[in-house]
């Protein structure tokens, strides 16, 4: 009989190791041994197999307990239970809620219903020109394929799974309280239903193999950082014969030296010379196809800012352009050298009045107002 994978080993924690931990662990693994940054190295990619594997099972509640109680279903072919599994009518909920015969159990060997493929979800990395016109690009995905030696079933070939003694092939189980009942996935066989006694040496009773599938994907346009973009039927493949999970892509956009996201705008800091913000002038700004030249009126005070709109970046859903947003600041050196000092001077003889009287003619105001009503 082969070898149970020791899961917790393989992704390097405790036995009480937190979802956090898992989570961290199999994070660092995967960047490790992803297929993209090792191509061609087959044992990397058997690595990477091997971790996602790993953090399949302990990264699940339930799958990671079937795991600890030396369950051969650890991993794979535990269908998800819900309300939707319970199908039929509602003859059938009250036969799951009292451990009875519904119309549909077939004399209480009713089998747990198979579940569609598990979704899957991964991250792509994308700079801001990317986000802003789309682009496409490859991804290497872990999923999981049936098993070429025992074809899904997990058990030795010519050996099959045994109805489960404990659910007798429900795949729940009922705890009584009261006049009610409360179901819950079988603790022996994880919810197949069934249990190996003999399981297949190459997936180790799993029912499936571990693999990296490889597609190009289409970014659209106008994606943010967090966005979720989902491929439908790309998810790991659905058990006998049950529809595929869906791929779910988040996309992470690196933060630009120039741009930074205001809401659906794009906003750039302008400097400005102290001349330039007192005299006004035609400068010169970047923008997500080139340059533009920008006229800046006499008199711009620190922080005006100029907008042109509908160039910033496509909004999705095909709603227009957001806007591109130019945020003047006044750029005042640190130090003067000694005839910048002498004309900074001559400056401040010619300018005319104190900007700051008003702020003591409104607090004398305040002070000499009466201290309450009329």
């Amino acid at each position: 009989m082969a070898e149970r994978p020791d899961y917790y080993k393989i992704l390097g924690v405790g036995k009480n190791a937190s979802e956090e931990e898992i989570k961290k662990a199999y994070r660092k693994l995967a960047r490790q041994y992803h297929p993209d940054r090792n191509p061609g190295d087959k044992k990397a990619e058997e690595r990477f197999k091997q971790v996602s594997q790993a953090h399949d099972v302990l990264s699940d509640p339930d799958k990671r307990k079937e795991y600890d109680r030396g369950g051969a279903f650890a991993g794979f072919g535990v269908p998800n239970f819900d309300s939707s599994n319970f199908g039929g009518g509602f003859s059938d909920i009250l036969s799951n809620l009292f451990g009875g015969a519904g119309p549909g159990s077939r004399g209480g060997q009713r089998r747990a219903p198979e579940a569609r493929g598990r979704d899957l979800e991964t991250e792509v990395q994308l700079s801001l020109a990317q986000a802003v016109a789309g682009t496409q690009v490859p991804l290497s995905v872990p999923t999981s394929q049936p098993c070429p030696t025992c074809h899904g079933s997990g058990a030795r070939p010519g050996t099959q799974a045994k109805v489960c003694p404990v659910c007798e092939g429900r795949g729940v189980e009922a705890q009584s309280q009261g006049i009610f009942s409360i179901t819950q996935p079988c603790s022996n066989c994880g919810g197949s239903g069934t249990v190996i006694d003999d399981p297949c040496p190459t997936c180790s009773g799993t029912g499936a193999q571990r693999s990296v599938r490889r597609l190009r994907v289409n970014i659209p346009a106008g994606v943010r950082d967090g966005s979720r973009i989902k491929l439908a039927g790309k998810g790991d493949p659905g058990i006998r014969g049950m529809p595929p999970g869906d791929l779910y892509v988040i996309t992470r956009v690196s933060e630009s030296p120039v741009f930074k996201w205001s809401g659906d705008n794009l906003e750039v800091e302008v400097p400005l010379t102290i001349p330039e913000a007192l005299r006004g002038a035609v400068i010169e700004v970047p923008t997500l196809n080139g340059t533009k030249r920008l006229r800046v009126a006499r008199g711009t005070k620190h922080g005006t800012v100029q907008r042109l709109r509908g160039e910033g970046p496509p909004r999705l859903g095909g709603k227009g352009n957001g806007d591109l947003r130019y945020k003047f600041v006044i750029d005042v050196p640190a130090s003067l050298s000694a005839e910048q000092d002498e004309l900074v001077d001559q400056l401040a003889k010619v300018m005319n009045g104190d900007p700051r009287a008003k702020l003591f003619d409104g607090a004398g105001q305040a002070q000499g107002a009466p201290a309450g009503g009329s």
